[in-house]
């Protein structure tokens, strides 16, 4: 399967699909849900370009590897390269507004940090991020005055605004960029708001983005 960034329109935003840079615990609900302690820096990690599929499609639950749970976040299109970014620069550099899973091998995850391991494989798996197509970020307006949310066979699970992020995406993705060069395709993933759980193939999900972007999935 092969994922092109795309806009609303339909059309495509002509850059490659690069890899994806996460935020860990964006929300002090998610990580109170996880039983987690609240960083006092943000805790990164990356996706690979390999994990990015269409949202829009029926996404594959690996179900070999134990419980698969579903983290709705908003993604940022980078259309420009960002190092050492300022705040201005980063505001320059968003080519889009969308939305991901991030998926999570929530098992995995609990078993490698009990041994102390590193939890990519959890994390960055073959289709771990499915994207939506993205808007024209003048459309969205405020970025951190966004609704997410997502329903799962007809039930909300997860209901956040982003104005609770505990890194706002400006200052997020200027942090990023001390320690990655984020480049044109690339995209960062905001954190999710709590309500995480598992996804099990069949399941039927309704993600949103306030009443800007609507993307119907299933799990298979």
């Amino acid at each position: 399967m092969q994922y092109k960034h795309q806009y609303v329109d339909g059309t495509e935003a002509n850059l490659p699909v690069g890899k994806v840079v996460c935020v860990g615990r964006n929300y002090a609900d998610h990580a109170a849900e996880l039983n987690n302690p609240v960083p006092t820096t943000p805790m990164l990690f990356i996706k690979p370009s390999t994990a990015v599929v269409p949202m829009a499609e029926p996404f594959e639950v690996p179900v070999d590897f134990g419980s698969v749970h579903f983290e709705t976040e908003m993604a940022i299109l980078i259309g420009q390269p960002l190092k050492n970014a300022t705040h201005a620069e980063v505001g320059e550099a968003i080519a889009g507004v969308g939305l991901g899973l991030d998926l999570t091998l929530r098992d995995l995850q609990s078993k490698l940090k009990e041994q102390g391991h590193p939890w990519e494989k959890s994390k960055g798996f073959d289709g771990s991020c499915p994207l939506s197509v993205f808007l024209d970020p003048v459309a969205v307006g405020d970025l951190q005055d966004q609704q997410i949310r997502l329903t799962v066979n007809g039930q909300l699970r997860q209901n956040g605004n982003s104005s609770f992020m505990l890194n706002k995406v400006y200052p997020l993705i200027a942090y990023m960029s001390h320690y990655f060069t984020l480049l044109p395709g690339d995209v960062v993933l905001t954190g999710t708001p709590a309500g995480v759980g598992e996804v099990n193939p069949g399941d039927n999900l309704l993600v949103e983005l306030g009443d800007l972007l609507r993307v119907e999935t299933q799990a298979v």
